[in-house]
């Protein structure tokens, strides 16, 4: 599918929308972070409505710098459930950003199959989806969600997105669902698939684990990008330099899964209850 094909184009590590991206009041550092991926070849940029300051500090870059925001394969998302909030975010965000057209537009974390009931029902959210595509608004539709596995899997089949957002990560690895059920049938059906939730927010970090090897270890998925939040230029240019090098071997592998398993339903805090 040639959304796959964009996705993962230049570097496997795209720039997530969090880290210093999610703040407010400090442009400066997140332009520097920006800049930096673009200086190291990302081309896939994540952001959203809900992340603080994110959209308004991508359009300090891309208003500017008409030849880089053609260079590159550009997201956000939506978590209004019905059409005419999610045609107002679609608005706003594309004044915030201050680009004429986003290459991919998400359903935001998706929880419950009440959630995508509501989204899917006249007057839904998926109605100013559908239709930002048909206009060019939007290049591409997808759907996130870290909650519930069983709620994005229903979400792929039934709803005619391009791209799903789910976590990645060695805790998922001890666990069920997204990564032996959801991204193996994202693939099949030709959905294009990006890794969140890496390094789970911090979480893994506070926890012992190295962030080079939460990265290395979610590089052996066969996602097609991966996401990070990215707090400075170094930052950047490190998981940069890790998405270009080899993944992690089995055996490394194996050690790291069997640090987290004990503790897997504990770290994956972001599923609410697992």
């Amino acid at each position: 599918m040639q959304t796959r094909a964009q996705l993962g184009e230049k570097l496997r590590f795209g720039l997530g929308g969090e880290g210093v991206l999610r703040t407010f009041g400090r442009e400066a550092e997140a332009n520097a972070v920006i800049r930096a991926a673009l200086a190291e070849g990302v081309g896939y940029f994540d952001c959203a409505k809900a992340y603080a300051g994110s959209e308004r500090y991508h359009g300090l870059v891309w208003g500017e710098d008409r030849a880089a925001r053609a260079r590159v394969f550009l997201a956000s998302k939506s978590a209004s459930r019905d059409a005419s909030g999610a045609r107002r975010d679609l608005a706003e965000t594309l004044a915030n950003m201050r680009v004429d057209h986003l290459d991919l537009w998400q359903l935001h974390d998706v929880r419950t199959d009440e959630e995508l009931a509501t989204i899917t029902r006249p007057g839904g959210a998926l109605d100013a989806f559908v239709e930002a595509k048909r206009q060019g608004t939007v290049r591409h539709i997808g759907v996130t969600g870290h909650h519930d596995p069983d709620v994005i899997l229903r979400a792929i089949r039934e709803l005619p997105v391009d791209t799903v957002l789910l976590p990645v990560n060695v805790v998922e690895g001890a666990l069920t669902g997204f990564l032996d059920r959801v991204l193996p049938e994202a693939r099949q059906r030709g959905i294009a698939t990006i890794g969140m939730k890496v390094m789970g927010g911090g979480m893994f970090l506070q926890a012992g684990l190295a962030a080079d090897d939460c990265l290395r270890w979610a590089m052996r998925s066969a996602a097609d990008v991966l996401i990070v939040g990215c707090g400075s230029p170094e930052e950047v240019a490190r998981n940069a330099a890790l998405a270009r090098g080899p993944a992690m071997d089995d055996d490394e592998a194996r050690a790291l899964e069997a640090k987290v398993r004990a503790h897997a339903r504990k770290l994956a805090y972001y599923r609410g209850r697992v």
